[in-house]
Order: C-alpha cells, then structure tokens, then sequence
C-alpha cells in the first residue's frame, strides 16, 4: 500500500516537472523566436563613382625586335639586359664568309653586265654610222642591222640594273654582319651568347629573338576587358593602376586605345585596352601584372545607400526602410552603381534607414530549445518510474 502510494506521489510530482518544462520551453521559444534585428544604414547624399575592373601586364610600347634575316655565328657580342643604348649603336656581329664570297660573285657579274653594255654601245654606233654612210642599194640590210644592235642595248641595260640590284642586296646582306640597334632605349632581352648559331636560335617551335630593345619610357598597361563591359570603356577615362608585384604602389592612368575585334578563350570574350601612365615609377618593370579599375561614370551630390540594401522582386527594385522597429518595403529607382554602393534616383529621401541585414534569431532559438527538450527527457530519471521497480 505505502509503496502504491510513493508511486502516485512520484507520477504527481512527474507530470508538475514536465508541464512546467513544457511552460519553460514554449515561453523560451517564443520570447528568443521574436529576437529579429536590423542592421541599418543611413541613405545620404555624396559622389558615386562606377568603375570596371580588368587585369593585365605592362608592356613596352615602342620596342624593337633584333632579328637579322642573315644567318652566321654570333662573334663580339656587346650588350648586356639593361644597357641603355642609342640608335645606330652597335650590338654584336655575324660571321659569315659566304657573304663575302656572295659579294665577290655578284661585283664580277655587274662588271660584266658593264661591258656587254659598253659593247652593244659601241656595235650599235657603228650601225648607225654604216647605215648613214650607205647607198640607197643596200639600206634596208643596214636599217635592220641597226635595230638589232638597238634591241642588244636595251637588253645589256636591263641586264646592268638586274646586276646591280643584285650587288646592292649582296653588299646589303654583308653589311648586316654588323648589327646595331634601331632605337633609342633599354636592351630587355639577349637571348643569345658568342658562337651561337643564328639559324638555330631563331627557328623552330622554341624560336627566341635574339635581342630586344625597347624605350622603358613608353611603358604602358594592357588590359583585358570583358565583353559585357566593353561597351561602357571608352577613350579617355581615367584609371586606378595597382601591381601585384610591388605592395601598396598605386598610380593613375587614361584609356587611350581599344581593340575592335576581340580574343575568344574557352567560350569568354575579352578585349585589350591600353592604358597610359599619368606618371612613370620606377618600380614599375615590363611584364608585372597589373589590376585597373576603369572609372566609367562619377555623379555628384546624389542619393546612395549600400548595395546591400537594394534588393529586386520581379516587379523592380526597392529597399527596406526601418520605421518605428519595422521594417516598410519602399520601391525606389536605381541608378549607377559599384562593387559597394548604388545610387537612389527616386523613392526615398536623405536620412532613410535602410535595411542592409536581417539577423532572425528563429533557427537557433529552435535547436536551443530542441536540444534543451531532449536533455528534459532523456536525463531527468524519477525515482520509481522507467521500470525495474520493486513489487511487494
């Protein structure tokens, strides 16, 4: 009997613990449930500027490529990477007797070009002399005779030109021997060493110019810009330079030329932009990797609010001003915009809060209270309940 009745005391004193957890639970839920905060920004008048971002490297605008068409083996070579030189100055030499021989081979055949001519010369001056002196008996014979030797004089002419045209490119490939630079500027490149074998350097799939030259001073960037936003780059636009390579240097430059036709690679459109320098620094080396952001538009004394805040439902864009704890759904006109902020042409005013967050407290207020309720019911043991107990 008194053990019947220790078992309705416990099963009482049970149900008050599980209503009053119960209580707790639905109370805690419900009061954590409503903890909704807003995050706000104030809309407010000021200069918005819309810019396209794009990648590249620096390139040399002016440069020069020292390729010799002749062939031969590089003796006395004199310029190193970085060495200034000047137009005209000399850089290395070829060796290459068959030059000389070429020469020797082509003056021989204009010398005798020379004297054929010399002698159709003298052959049709006799002609003409032979038909002026004769009788009307043999004239036409002489007549004829003058016109060939006309006709040999012509062609030892064209023959004389063919010749020396011939001499000249031979005296013009010997005179390539000797290589010089073709521009003022900075040597970037010598790809070659005395001895080398000009015809190997500069043929095949691994094919390297043996020299290059280029006028550091007409460094420029080169971007590449992608189609969609192409059409809003134009010639003039200023531009913020910054170069992976040498941390915290920024620099200003203009657009000054763009690409009509454009460069597909796996599926993607892009065109180059080149881009001057406001001002050198000499930092900056041909090559670096460079980051612009294009300046497309800059409004002053407009309405901007966070991107954030701006938001779209089909119908147009409208952003969410806080009013008395709650947020109002207001449909507003977008104008410009960047990677952070947009301008507001209509729809709300200067001093606006608007919503550039929500932070609802529901979720973990859920598996709070989820986790709280399988705690209750799984680790509160009441004496005398889940079995096992004692029968007298």
């Amino acid at each position: 009997m008194n053990y019947l009745k220790s078992r309705k005391a416990y099963i009482g004193i049970a149900i008050i613990v599980i209503a009053g957890g119960s209580y707790w639970w639905y109370s805690n839920s419900k009061s954590t449930a409503s903890q909704v905060k807003y995050v706000t920004a104030t809309a407010q008048t000021g200069t918005l500027t819309s810019s396209i971002s794009a990648s590249g490297n620096v390139i040399v605008d002016q440069s020069s490529n020292i390729d010799p068409t002749i062939t031969g083996t590089v003796a006395n070579l004199a310029v190193n990477i970085g060495d200034k030189v000047t137009r005209g100055q000399f850089l290395f030499s070829i060796d290459n007797d068959d030059l000389s021989v070429s020469v020797s081979k082509s003056q021989t055949s204009y010398a005798q070009a020379l004297s054929s001519l010399e002698s159709a010369k003298a052959s049709k001056k006799q002609a003409r002399a032979d038909l002026d002196a004769t009788t009307s008996k043999n004239k036409a014979a002489l007549k004829q005779k003058f016109e060939a030797a006309e006709a040999s004089v012509a062609s030892a002419e064209q023959a004389l030109v063919s010749s020396g045209a011939d001499l000249a490119n031979q005296k013009s490939n010997a005179a390539e021997r000797r290589v010089v630079s073709p521009i003022d500027g900075t040597v970037n490149a010598v790809n070659i060493k005395n001895g080398d074998d000009l015809s190997k350097v500069s043929s095949g799939s691994t094919r390297q110019v043996p020299i290059i030259i280029g006028d550091l001073g007409t460094m420029k960037n080169q971007v590449q810009v992608n189609e969609v936003d192409i059409a809003n780059v134009s010639i003039g636009q200023k531009a913020m330079i910054k170069f992976d390579a040498v941390e915290g240097l920024k620099t200003s430059g203009i657009v000054e030329k763009i690409d009509s036709l454009g460069t597909q690679d796996q599926g993607v459109v892009t065109y180059d932009v080149t881009i001057c320098f406001d001002s050198l620094d000499s930092r900056v080396k041909p090559e670096m990797s460079v980051s612009a952001s294009i300046i497309t538009d800059v409004k002053q004394n407009v309405l901007i609010v966070p991107s954030s805040a701006v938001k779209n439902d089909g119908d147009g864009d409208y952003v969410e001003v806080l009013a008395r704890n709650a947020p109002e759904k207001k449909s507003v006109q977008a104008g410009i915009s960047n990677s952070t902020e947009t301008e507001i042409i209509s729809g709300i005013k200067a001093g606006d809060k608007v919503v550039i967050q929500t932070i609802n407290s529901t979720a973990a207020a859920s598996a709070s209270a989820s986790s709280s309720n399988r705690t209750g019911s799984s680790g509160i043991r009441l004496p005398g309940l889940g079995g096992g107990g004692r029968q007298d």
